[in-house]
């Protein structure tokens, strides 16, 4: 039998994990600021941390370039307290929104409508914005077909013998890449097919989630999620659900 190749493995797992678990909705958020709002807030900490922090700047009507630029430092780092490194996460923001002053004349509209690989290396210059947070912000807030590399996608891979977890970023960005790129076939919710598996892990649908976007960009946000879905429910770090996972009848 002829071995399958790595980008064939990611497209059974999209496939499979889109039967079963349907569109992600991601990212859980009302507009393009507040995504890359969570995408800075979200790092090194729990999403229900990040919530707490948006729901208060939400609060203060802090959710906007406007807000951002004029809120002194001090009340900011408050107000994202939850979200931990406050006082880091609040100085990026600040740098953040004067990257897109002085560039873009303070408009997301004109920082989106760049090529995708120009914009990518000017938020990877910018302080605290790595390559995760900066795929982040391009796929969810701006809709660029990018996907977006993280733990889980990297303990999943690993464990299924395509990519060890160690592997450079764009190497395993280059693997989507060609895996999901192209033109390939709709996946479809199956509920028959789920096999008793809890299918209610995706977020509630929100504005950013039903934003228009291409098929790939589409697809990668749906791959995304379900990754994160197995990371967390079956794909655990230290003691794995092999077991109940979609996924299980692909591992070595």
């Amino acid at each position: 039998m002829k071995p399958i190749s790595p980008a064939e493995s990611i497209r059974t797992y999209y496939q499979t994990l889109y039967a079963t678990w349907g569109r992600q909705h991601w990212w859980p958020a009302r507009t393009r600021f507040e995504v890359i709002v969570g995408a800075y807030l979200t790092q090194n900490t729990s999403w229900s941390n990040v919530e707490i922090a948006i729901r208060r700047l939400r609060q203060g009507r802090l959710l906007s370039l406007a807000a951002l630029r004029n809120v002194p430092l001090a009340e900011l780092e408050h107000r994202i307290r939850s979200s931990g490194y406050f006082r880091q996460k609040a100085a990026r923001l600040k740098t953040f929104v004067a990257f897109v002053d002085e560039h873009y004349g303070g408009s997301l509209r004109r920082m989106f409508e760049q090529p995708t690989d120009k914009l990518r290396q000017e938020l990877l210059a910018l302080k605290g914005i790595g390559p995760e947070t900066a795929d982040s912000i391009l796929l969810y807030a701006g809709q660029h077909p990018v996907f977006v590399v993280d733990a889980y996608t990297r303990r999943v891979l690993d464990r299924h013998a395509i990519l060890p977890a160690n592997a450079p970023y764009d190497e395993v960005l280059q693997l989507f890449a060609r895996s999901l790129g192209g033109q390939i076939p709709v996946a479809h919710r199956s509920p028959s097919d789920t096999h008793g598996l809890r299918t209610d892990f995706s977020h509630r649908p929100s504005p950013m989630s039903r934003a228009p976007r291409s098929r790939t960009a589409q697809v990668y946000n749906d791959m995304h999620g379900l990754l994160v879905n197995v990371g967390k429910r079956y794909c655990l770090k230290s003691e794995p659900r092999c077991e109940q996972c979609p996924l299980r009848p692909f591992l070595p």
